[in-house]
């Protein structure tokens, strides 16, 4: 298991990478190609806002191989991307929310 942030990642699933303060204007391509210099990239997932469909400056990046990820992981924190400091690290498992009323 590799340990980061107080969370774990289990061995044999893809590690899930969290990137944050993204540009606006930051593809799943663009990422799929920084993250692709590490190793292997399986998913990219760049979050939209559901009401205007724009970026909400943050994305999930998921790696087939551990040690590559946590290689991105510590070589990209901090890294800049177009004129903006990556925020990289393991990300948290997603807990569940109470419902929301939308009145």
């Amino acid at each position: 298991m590799i340990a980061n942030m107080n969370f774990t990642h289990k061995e044999g699933i893809d590690m899930n990478i969290y990137v944050g303060n993204l540009t606006y204007d930051v593809t799943e391509n663009d990422l799929r190609d920084l993250f692709g210099e590490y190793g292997t990239v399986s998913k990219v997932n760049v979050i939209n806002d559901k009401m205007t469909g724009k970026s909400k400056g943050f994305a999930f990046v998921e790696m087939e191989n551990d040690a590559n990820g946590q290689k991105a992981i510590d070589e990209l924190n901090n890294a800049d991307l177009q004129g903006r400091n990556l925020k990289v690290n393991l990300a948290r498992p997603r807990t569940e929310r109470p419902a929301r009323n939308n009145w």
